[in-house]
């Protein structure tokens, strides 16, 4: 597993989560056994579990409890790419094959299932109502999202405040859950338990903003998925939006987001070159900057300085 540097601080912690979330003993079936390595080993910067124990630190908690909530933060996480790609249709993630890419689709949603199930159960060994009631309120709000952009209507994709709340339904809501709970589990005060989920809420919404940013001016490579995946898909992210505010009259967009795929890479350097990407930008800076301000109530140490770093790494990263 490699670690982010801001992490070294949990480097052991966060070692425990993974050896957790590797336990295959109860798994009956080989297939499933090699599917869940494959998919752990797959990548990923282990974001969530890191938040979930960072907020544990500020007061005592039991440790195999934390590491318990970090799995299943984790493996929430992992089962909803594994459905995204297949409801996406993708046969690659950060350039690894994906499990639709390798199995049929009856078995990859079985598998994404299994993990959720997987998920819940480490959820449970916290013991906390409070925090499975988070969980499950949590993977609610992920699929609901999900669900609205399948079935619901067009109408108002290409404002912020949609676009807001999808980010926040597929990404930010299991940051901040992540970090409410971890908080949770240390019994600080309410008070700052609502400060921590805050964090999380904010660093989330940064988060994909600056994922959605990447898609436009990221690189191939480090990304692992061509540029301007979300236009090819007919998804409407914050540059594009922008785009469109300063631009209702394009065609070439436009053109794109109904399905002409000749237009993507024109219609990537038109947004690129429009200042819609620096809009973006300062946007996911706000969100950051807001992530950093919920902590100020939070005791003054080496694991706050860790959280406050981190929004620093969310809008900085290539990748």
């Amino acid at each position: 597993m490699k670690v982010i540097p801001i992490f070294e601080l949990i480097r052991e912690d966060l070692e425990r989560v993974e050896r957790k979330m590797r336990e295959v003993s109860t798994i009956e079936y080989e297939q499933l056994r090699t599917a869940l390595d494959y998919l752990l080993g797959s990548g990923g910067k282990r974001l969530r579990p890191a938040l979930v124990l960072l907020a544990s630190k500020f007061y005592p908690a039991d440790a195999e409890k934390v590491a318990s909530l970090a799995a299943a933060v984790e493996t929430l996480h992992t089962a909803t790419l594994i459905h995204d790609d297949l409801i996406d249709n993708a046969f690659l993630r950060r350039g690894t094959p994906t499990l639709n890419a390798l199995w049929n689709s009856a078995a990859t949603v079985l598998t994404g299932d299994y993990l959720f199930a997987r998920a819940a159960a480490f959820a449970a060994e916290t013991e906390s109502v409070r925090v499975v009631s988070i969980f499950a309120q949590t993977l609610m709000t992920i699929c609901g999202g999900e669900l609205k952009q399948i079935f619901g209507s067009d109408e108002g994709q290409t404002t912020r405040d949609y676009y807001y709340q999808r980010i926040y339904n597929k990404t930010a809501s299991l940051f901040a859950a992540s970090t409410e709970a971890g908080a949770l589990l240390s019994e600080a005060p309410q008070t700052e338990v609502q400060a921590l989920r805050d964090y999380g809420h904010n660093l989330g919404m940064a988060f994909q903003i600056v994922d959605d940013i990447l898609d436009f001016a990221g690189d191939e490579d480090d990304l692992g998925k061509p540029i301007g995946s979300d236009l090819r898909q007919g998804i409407i992210t914050l540059p594009t939006i922008y785009f469109l505010e300063a631009h209702p009259e394009d065609e070439i967009v436009s053109r794109v987001l109904s399905g002409r795929d000749d237009w993507v890479q024109a219609a990537v350097e038109m947004i690129k070159a429009s200042g819609a990407i620096e809009s973006s930008t300062v946007e996911a800076r706000r969100f950051a900057a807001k992530s950093r301000d919920a902590l100020s109530i939070l005791p003054h140490n080496e694991y706050r300085q860790a959280m406050l770093d981190l929004t620093d790494f969310v809008v900085e990263r290539r990748k």
